[in-house]
């Protein structure tokens, strides 16, 4: 069995699992609707499941590779709620053959995390980047915050995005700063490089 802990400290496990990225935790209480006080915060960092730290003035979290194996193990474990109704106990049923196959195979932390779309995810990296609404933020330093994905796909998604008016791109003026990462990571509409990038609240 896993580590015993608080039901609010393993929620905020599971969400960081599926959400795989650094969550600053005003947008882990105020949007995912999970709140971590102080003391299950210290005591998930003391137990090297969650790394918190802060970050221009704000506290961000990301679970660890200890926290996602502490997440399968969970899950994998779960009881069906007592004095539950017969297709209740079915759909637990299946939500464990599920959870223990992929266990098996020891891709269920991946095959979780898959479920959530690219756009979400572009969303989710820019808010944690941004210290403003609609705030400019660097190609350079969204992209690697994507959890991997492909470089085609994010620029078909962020593409259409900018056709539908959610998302802004620029290119830097002050051609001076650029760094190779953001020549890398620019984004080309229209014959020219956009190295910055806004996207309206959805």
């Amino acid at each position: 069995m896993p580590e015993k802990l608080t039901n609010e400290e393993r929620a905020a496990l599971i969400v960081l699992m599926l959400e795989d990225r650094d969550v600053p935790n005003v947008e882990l209480g105020n949007d995912l609707t999970i709140r971590l006080s102080k003391p299950g915060r210290e005591r998930l960092n003391k137990l090297g499941l969650l790394r918190s730290w802060k970050e221009k003035a704000r506290i961000v979290h990301r679970i660890t590779e200890e926290g996602i194996s502490w997440c399968e193990r969970d899950l994998a474990a779960l009881g069906s709620p007592p004095n539950s109704a017969p297709l209740l106990r079915a759909y637990h049923a299946v939500l464990m053959h599920f959870v223990q196959l992929h266990q098996r195979l020891g891709d269920l932390a991946e095959v979780l995390r898959s479920g959530r779309d690219l756009e979400s995810v572009i969303r989710a990296a820019y808010l944690a980047l941004s210290v403003k609404p609609q705030d400019w933020v660097r190609l350079a330093k969204l992209r690697p915050k994507l959890n991997g994905a492909e470089r085609d796909e994010v620029d078909a998604v962020l593409l259409e995005m900018v056709r539908t008016g959610t998302v802004h791109v620029a290119p830097d003026s002050n051609r001076k700063v650029l760094t190779e990462a953001d020549h890398a990571a620019a984004l080309r509409i229209g014959g020219e490089d956009n190295h910055l990038v806004a996207i309206e609240e959805s």
